[in-house]
């Protein structure tokens, strides 16, 4: 009986949570650039330095793989 009250409440309290979060809401309308508003289109996050990084990390976790699934060669035949 305590355990189907306990399943319950937690159900009840992640419903409550998904119900209750909501997305951000969309972002102000650009100013006028004509107006002299400095208007940045498509963001300014960096990205080089995350995707280089990320890709290096790749390259190694597939070389650490390679190198540890690599057959032995034995020089006894």
């Amino acid at each position: 009986m305590k355990k189907t009250i306990l399943k319950l409440l937690l159900f009840s309290c992640l419903l409550i949570a998904v119900q209750q979060s909501q997305a951000q809401g969309p972002p102000d309308p650009p100013g006028d650039p004509s107006a002299g508003g400095n208007v940045v289109v498509g963001g300014s996050a960096p990205v080089g330095n995350g995707l280089g990084l990320l890709l290096t990390l790749g390259l190694l976790y597939g070389a650490a793989k390679y190198y540890q699934n690599k057959p032995k060669v034995s020089l006894e035949e």
